[in-house]
């Protein structure tokens, strides 16, 4: 083979998805490639009917108002003008700089779809479909031996199937489920099960379009829904629901109905364990056995990662346990100080606030008290906040780094204080309180203490969403932890000390995405804290689309899931757990999914750039 061929099929060979091809396939492609030389600003695509492959440079994709869509670097592909893909009109573009592609046409393209099925279906599948595969494969690596994920599904059923007669109007079925109690019914004519009814049903095929309730079920219901057989593990059944996005399943034995079954049996099932722990930390009298409760999170953290729990689900779990903790420390700690002078607040801050805690985070939090506080009140929350701060740490949940703790005289104020806090970090944006507001525009008061959080939480939502400078200088701000990922597709990895050549997924992709999710919900006043909460609330909106919602929910999923997979093995292995992962630890369609998911970050803050006015700052 001549030397520019071998660079051309050595060059294929890398990229997805030549690199499923045959031996035969790859050495006979490079003669059909053509060559295009692009200038900076040149046109894109320079002709149709072909499948673009960047070689060198950079080009941009854009919709017909001019909006970015998506960015080609090295080794993408552009395959709009074979019609392989929709990209809802985000069909032209231009060369950022000088542009090298390879060409290949699409008779010759789908000839090679023809011979393969696994490089058919990258071309048949969306940036979009390709995460949400990537989530349910990182997420259905399951070890088979762990029981959780070994249990049939017809175990978990609690209640005989609920169901409904097809000739049911919309009215009398809602009528029942509220009495019931449940989310979902089964439509029946006979035996035979022809549709299902959900509560989300009600909601967006009644009364968002205004129908009265007097019309037939049939008229709303799910036809002819997918079951399973009582026999199916919950591994498969979560898959199941995953890859189709269902929240429901009918569950039939022998043919016959026996109930249903829901995405939150299999979430509690899976989190069953922590269950336990928090009885646990109920029970402890002393700090020395809240230790002892708090030695067993790495092993749930574990157990839940071998289950193929989802990264939110370990998240919420580890979460709740802290504030369990928490909670029973506050208790101890008014129990040997005595009741408080004046009403509180214990404020979570950061990861734990969002309910997306790994395994012995450290710790970020801070005091609310009432506006009745006087000077002499706080000797007693000084102590409090030490009792819990010193218990805490002590249960591997370390001091913050930057002492955004409730034993910072700062961070332990009343109402106005940090109602002034807020104003101040708002209406006049520094460094400072960009830094503060990635944990105390988080905040989540552990404690039942509605009646103090709320006026503050009114608030921040007022000011926040009124003041564009504000947003802007945020943005500013989340564009310090840029994806770890260079033009060319390459990963961009740590440099020097003891993470060397390898990727942050913390701060360099969970960390831009929750930055983002704030920023939307900070903007359109929404209450929400988790961060995929946040993404749902502000999907469909003007400043966020369903599809990039749900994209960068995946892409949160995904990273999370490889992350939490890493820090298992950590744990596996018994040393300490961080977020620094090798790329060459990862297998070649991990590093590829990687790359599809921080694709989606650096595409989304650019645009976030770009409507929030950050540009304007730099």
């Amino acid at each position: 083979m001549e030397v520019e061929l071998l660079e051309i099929r050595q060059f294929l060979e890398q990229c997805n998805p030549f690199s499923y091809l045959d031996e035969q396939l790859l050495d006979e492609l490079p003669q059909d490639i053509e060559i295009r030389y692009l200038r900076r600003n040149g046109g894109f695509p320079p002709a149709e009917g072909f499948l673009y492959i960047v070689r060198s440079g950079a080009i941009k994709i854009c919709d017909k108002s001019g909006e970015l869509c998506e960015k080609l670097g090295e080794g993408d592909l552009y395959s709009v003008a074979c019609q392989l893909v929709d990209f809802n009109e985000c069909n032209r573009g231009e060369a950022v700089e000088d542009s090298l592609l390879y060409m290949l046409s699409c008779e010759r393209l789908k000839a090679l779809c023809r011979s393969s099925k696994t490089f058919s279906e990258h071309f048949s599948a969306t940036v979009k479909e390709r995460l949400k595969t990537a989530v349910i494969t990182v997420q259905g690596s399951s070890d088979p031996t762990v029981a959780a994920m070994m249990v049939e599904v017809a175990s978990l059923i609690r209640r005989p199937p609920i169901t409904i007669d097809s000739g049911m109007s919309i009215r009398e079925t809602a009528a029942m489920m509220s009495n019931k109690d449940v989310s979902s019914v089964m439509v029946m004519q006979g035996e035979k099960l022809v549709g299902l009814v959900t509560d989300r049903d009600l909601r967006r095929r009644c009364v968002a379009i205004g129908l009265s309730g007097a019309e037939p079920i049939d008229q709303i219901m799910t036809p002819d829904p997918v079951v399973i057989e009582g026999s199916t593990l919950t591994a498969q059944a979560l898959m199941t629901m995953t890859r189709k996005r269902f929240h429901h399943l009918p569950v039939t034995r022998d043919g016959k109905l026996i109930g249903m079954i829901t995405a939150t049996d299999l979430a509690n099932h899976q989190s069953a364990n922590s269950a336990y722990l928090a009885v646990d930390v109920r029970k402890a009298k002393t700090v020395a056995d809240l230790i002892e409760v708090s030695k067993r999170l790495p092993s749930l953290h574990l157990r839940l990662a071998n289950a193929s729990a989802t990264a939110r689900h370990i998240g919420e779990a580890v979460s709740c346990l802290t504030d369990s903790i928490t909670a029973r420390l506050l208790q101890m700690a008014e129990a040997s100080l005595g009741p408080p002078p004046v009403p509180y607040a214990w404020l979570a801050g950061g990861s734990q606030a969002r309910r997306e805690q790994s395994s012995h985070s450290d710790q970020d939090n801070a005091l609310l008290l009432s506006d009745e506080f006087q000077p002499e009140h706080d000797e007693y929350f000084a102590a409090l906040a030490k009792f819990v701060s010193d218990g805490l740490d002590a249960c591997g949940f370390v001091y913050c780094p930057g002492d955004a703790m409730a034993t910072n005289k700062q961070w332990r104020q009343p109402l106005r204080v940090w109602q002034d806090y807020f104003s101040g970090w708002i209406e006049r944006p520094d460094p400072m309180s960009m830094m503060l507001s990635s944990i105390f525009f988080d905040l989540r008061p552990v404690t039942d203490s509605v009646e103090l959080f709320t006026p503050l939480q009114t608030m921040i939502l007022k000011k926040s969403q009124e003041n564009r400078i504000f947003l802007a200088h945020m943005m500013a701000n989340a564009m310090q932890h840029r994806p770890p990922l260079g033009f060319f597709r390459q990963f961009v990895l740590e440099r020097g000390g003891e993470h060397d050549d390898t990727l942050d997924l913390k701060h360099r992709g969970i960390v831009p995405i929750t930055d983002i999710a704030r920023l939307l919900a900070l903007s359109l006043g929404k209450g929400q804290v988790n961060t995929v909460d946040r993404l749902r609330a502000c999907a469909g909106t003007p400043v966020l689309s369903t599809d990039m919602a749900e994209n960068l929910e995946d892409a949160l999923e995904f990273i999370a899931s490889v992350r939490i997979q890493h820090q298992a093995n950590q744990i596996r292995r018994g040393v300490t757990t961080d977020n620094y992962v090798p790329p060459d630890q990862l297998s070649a369609l991990e590093r590829e999914h990687l790359k599809h998911a921080f694709k989606v970050i650096q595409l989304m803050q650019e645009t976030m750039s770009k409507r929030f006015g950050a540009d304007n700052l730099r």
